[in-house]
């Protein structure tokens, strides 16, 4: 069809146009209508010399052209498949299921505003004045004459029969409602006789339907033919559109040739020596990366020869190191894909294994022969041993150490029981099978110098363990130390680099023809620069150009930058360099744990050997043993005791508890059994006391004489000096003489054996104090109900209770009361302030001592007033002179003071006998009231005066009593 029809002339333009114009008449002043392209060409146009010079896109470039496209534009416009006419043209042809989306706008495209239409308005303005012009000129022509008007309107009459239902927008047959309105059913419908009528109606709605098509067709047609003239306009205008096409492909093939000229002359050798060197560079490449896999392939036999020589932190690094290549630098590697899971699990054997090996160093370490000089063995395994595990963060080698101790401690008493049992012949190994049953065979001695073997064995025991853990400790704190010197570093590196991006932000880089360019650095700053980077590239004997064996710094290194460990060393206590690694992962809190566990683990393996030896006590003293020993022989154990406990203090800085509440236990059944036997023996000594005055032997004398310094202490025994000393009357203490009975001189003793007792076992001093002043009370109470209470007459066999018995019970008070402060005194010096408070009863028990003294002497008085009573109550004044009441009255004061002088001192005995005579004159005025005898000056007053002179000059005459004296005016009573 398009070539049916003669192309119009087209004008030749210039040879420098590229584009061609259509010529325009200048005697018109519209544009003419352009032809449209006609997109489907049957057959070309032209001369055939100009066909075959033109380019053929095809076969010149082999790449897809429009001349693929197999789909022309009515079959885009028209598409089947589609149940309505789409008003996009884009979305035709991609189904029923597309879904619209919003489109981005696209960042390479630039925003158009009216700016961009300013140019435009400008040239097109004079056209647009130019074509209104000739509208004012000349109006077009009324094309619409009454026969089209008719015509429009007779087509628009016709239209408007046809039903609503067909113009609409979504009308479509499949739809039930719409079916329905189209075609009733209601008219089909044959039953009932009525089947002529319903085809005559079926009949009707056919030629009603084909009229409506009719009627649509028609105005179809009306509006093709009142545009005809555009629909041939654009057919002849196809073939001018070939032509241009023609010029098109010829100016086209003209550049491509100009270009591969070019790309032949002045790209291709560049690009092959770029090509070239990219080449190099992945040569060089791939070189490296062959050799960092041959590296790899050789880690794990190298793992191997590092775990048969136990480098387990070497070994580990290794692993590390070749993990974290085969992340970086070796991703995606077919041929090593199962080496990180192998790494793996070899790792995983290796934190066996080093489990495995601490477990066997430490049952080496511990069980070694306890005489060996050596604190720590193999301080250098150890030291890579707690690396490795601290490496693998197998932080619970501490619970391995820990029942290595537990174990070792058993073993120790366990080898030292035998051994001491085995050097025992008395012991039959057939009766006794238990080793335990065979250890209590022992006598005090051998048992006691066993509990000394014992412990100095733990005592080196321990040395060994504090030494051990202190190398661990000594890792830890160096891996700490370590953690907080890289925080630091890496706190200033963060600072630096916070100054470098303050400075990068000033450079800015801009994009243009493929290079960049820095605007923030004047010329003046950047040459500097670049000098010093040419002389240091120059001066380095790395700045040649590497061969096709080199290996480029940045690519040669077969470890990755962040794998590269930097240490830092430090030493053990024993002398050992530790080299610290940057890629320990713990924290500092868990290495804080993990000191302080260690601390604790010291504290627990004391902890230990303390509840070993108290159950080794206990096996001992399970029949009464302990409870057997005299006090000689606790006090030795017990100053062993406290030995060991002090000894273990030392080493590890705490004091076990078990060992010494076990300690305190035992020393509170020595305690009790002590005092119960002093106790019991004091008792016996006063049932069997008969209160007379004993001999003082000199060892007592001796006795006494070492506590007149203030200081308590039991005297050495020196049987020599005492046999040739005979016993003493009295006992003098400080110059005083007292005389005594045998139970106080024993009751002394007891007191400074309980002294002693305290001075050797300081934990029993409150538990001592109790004691004494429970017996202090007993022996008061217990003197009290046999003196004064007269139990003595049934205990004893007394006959009576003399007045020398009461005296002698007095003064053995008075030197019991002596003592007390010097007691006092010494507890008080072994007691903790807290506890000042129990010296309370000393105070109690000198009170009730004084008060059993006092009623010593009132009974002294009570007996002789009870004489007096009696003895005055029969006087009778008559002759003779001195009477015979007042001979016996005197009779009986000489008697009285016979029996105390010498028992108590001068003073007391004054004092005494004052109170007597002052009961005396009390009942002597009594009598004399009641005789009725007054101071008259008769014969009955000179025989009174006679007596109470004879009763002075005997009073008088008694030794230590010349001031005593009757006033005879206190004794008359004047009668008014």
């Amino acid at each position: 069809m398009a070539s049916s029809h003669s192309s119009s002339p087209v004008p030749q333009g210039s040879s420098s146009d590229v584009f061609f114009k259509k010529e325009v008449d200048s005697t018109k002043h519209i544009r003419p209508v352009q032809s449209l392209p006609d997109v489907c060409p049957k057959e070309p146009t032209g001369d055939a010399s100009s066909l075959c010079v033109a380019p053929s896109l095809v076969t010149d470039q082999h790449r897809w052209t429009i001349y693929h496209s197999k789909v022309n534009l009515p079959a885009a416009l028209n598409d089947p498949r589609l149940a309505k006419r789409e008003s996009d043209f884009f979305t035709k042809t991609w189904g029923l299921d597309f879904v619209d989306t919003e489109v981005i706008p696209s960042f390479y495209l630039p925003q158009i505003n009216k700016e961009h239409f300013t140019a435009y308005q400008q040239e097109i303005s004079q056209r647009e004045k130019i074509h209104e012009r000739c509208k004012n000129i000349c109006p077009p022509k009324d094309t619409f004459d009454r026969t089209l008007l008719h015509t429009h309107d007779k087509s628009r009459t016709d239209l408007e029969q046809v039903p609503k239902i067909f113009t609409k927008p979504d009308f479509a047959l499949d739809d039930s409602l719409t079916f329905n309105s189209v075609l009733p059913w209601s008219h089909f419908n044959t039953a009932g006789g009525k089947g002529n009528r319903d085809a005559a109606s079926s009949k009707l709605l056919q030629e009603k339907l084909s009229h409506y098509l009719d009627i649509v067709e028609v105005n179809i047609a009306h509006q093709i033919s009142l545009r005809s003239e555009a629909f041939f306009h654009a057919m002849t205008s196809q073939h001018e559109l070939q032509d241009y096409l023609k010029k098109t492909s010829q100016a086209v093939k003209m550049l491509r040739d100009k270009i591969a000229q070019i790309d032949n002359v002045m790209c291709e050798g560049s690009l092959q020596i770029l090509r070239l060197a990219l080449t190099r560079n992945n040569c060089v490449k791939v070189y490296n990366k062959l050799k960092l896999m041959a590296t790899v392939h050789q880690t794990q036999p190298t793992v191997q020869v590092l775990l048969s020589t136990s480098e387990f932190v070497g070994a580990l690094d290794l692993i590390a190191t070749t993990q974290e290549v085969l992340q970086q630098e070796l991703q995606g590697i077919h041929s090593f894909r199962h080496l990180g899971s192998q790494l793996c699990e070899l790792e995983k054997l290796i934190s066996k294994m080093m489990i495995a090996e601490f477990s066997t160093y430490s049952h080496s370490d511990l069980n070694r022969p306890l005489e060996d000089d050596c604190q720590v063995l193999e301080e250098e395994r150890l030291v890579s041993l707690v690396f490795g595990l601290l490496k693998q963060r197998k932080l619970n080698f501490l619970e391995i150490y820990g029942e290595e101790i537990i174990i070792t401690a058993k073993n120790i008493i366990k080898q030292c029981v035998i051994n001491k049992v085995s050097q025992i012949e008395e012991i039959d190994t057939d009766v006794a099978v238990k080793l335990a049953d065979q250890m209590r065979m022992l006598n005090f001695l051998q048992w006691f110098d066993l509990l000394k073997d014992i412990f100095s064995k733990f005592t080196v025991f321990l040395h060994r363990v504090k030494a051990t853990l202190n190398i661990i400790h000594s890792v830890v704190l160096s891996v700490l130390d370590k953690n907080q010197r890289t925080r630091e570093l890496e706190i200033s590196q963060q600072k630096n680099a916070a100054k470098d991006n303050s400075l990068d932000t000033e450079v800015a880089y801009l994009i243009h023809e493929g290079m960049f360019i820095s605007d923030a650095f004047n010329e003046g700053e950047l040459a500097p620069v670049a000098v010093d980077t040419t002389s240091q590239r120059n001066a380095s004997p790395n700045s040649e150009p590497c061969s096709s064996d080199s290996v480029s710094e940045p690519e040669c290194t077969t470890d990755s930058s962040s794998s590269k460990e930097q240490t830092s060393s430090s030493a053990t206590p024993g002398g050992v360099d530790i080299m610290v690694s940057e890629d320990m992962k713990l924290t500092d809190v868990e290495l804080g744990k993990l000191a302080n566990n260690i601390q604790e683990l010291l504290y627990s393996a004391s902890d230990i050997c303390h509840d070993r030896a108290v159950k080794f006590l206990m096996a001992r003293a399970k029949d009464g043993f302990l409870e057997k020993l005299n006090s000689i022989e606790f006090i030795t154990l017990s100053r062993l005791m406290e030995t060991f406990i002090l000894d273990t203090e030392q080493i590890c800085g705490r004091k076990s508890m078990s060992l010494l509440g076990a300690l305190q236990s035992q020393a509170n059944k020595f305690v009790n059994r002590f005092h119960e036997e002093r106790k019991t023996k004091l008792s016996l000594l006063l049932d069997n006391e008969r209160w007379k005055q004993a001999d003082v032997p000199a060892e007592f004398q001796d006795l006494v004489d070492s506590i007149s310094g203030g200081k308590i202490a039991l005297p050495e025994k020196k049987p020599r000096t005492t046999e040739g000393r005979k016993p003493a009357e009295v006992l003098i203490v400080e110059g005083q003489q007292y005389a005594v009975v045998g139970t106080v001189l024993l009751l002394i003793r007891i007191i400074l054996e309980y002294c002693q007792c305290v001075d050797n076992i300081p934990s029993v001093t409150t538990d001592m104090l109790t004691r004494l002043s429970d017996l202090l009370k007993y022996f008061n109470s217990r003197s009290c109900q046999l003196v004064l209470g007269a139990g003595a007459l049934q205990v004893v066999g007394l006959k009576t209770i003399t007045t020398k018995n009461l005296a002698l019970a007095s003064r053995c008070l008075q030197l019991i009361v002596h003592y007390i402060p010097v007691i006092r005194a010494h507890f008080e010096a072994r007691l903790p302030p807290k506890q000042y408070n129990m010296l309370r009863h000393f105070d109690h028990i000198t009170k009730d001592y004084h008060d059993h003294i006092a009623e010593i002497s009132a009974k002294l008085v009570a007996i002789m007033d009870s004489l007096f009573d009696k003895l005055l109550s029969k006087y009778e004044v008559k002759a003779p002179v001195p009477s015979a009441c007042f001979r016996n009255i005197c009779k009986q004061m000489a008697k009285m003071h016979e029996a105390i002088f010498d028992l108590l001192p001068e003073e007391q005995t004054q004092m005494l006998f004052l109170r007597i005579n002052a009961s005396f004159k009390l009942h002597l005025k009594k009598q004399l009231c009641h005789l009725n005898v007054i101071n008259d000056g008769g014969p009955q007053n000179g025989l009174v005066t006679a007596d109470v002179a004879f009763y002075t000059g005997n009073l008088q005459a008694l030794k230590g009593l010349k001031d005593l004296d009757l006033n005879m005016a206190e004794i008359w009573e004047q009668k008014r």
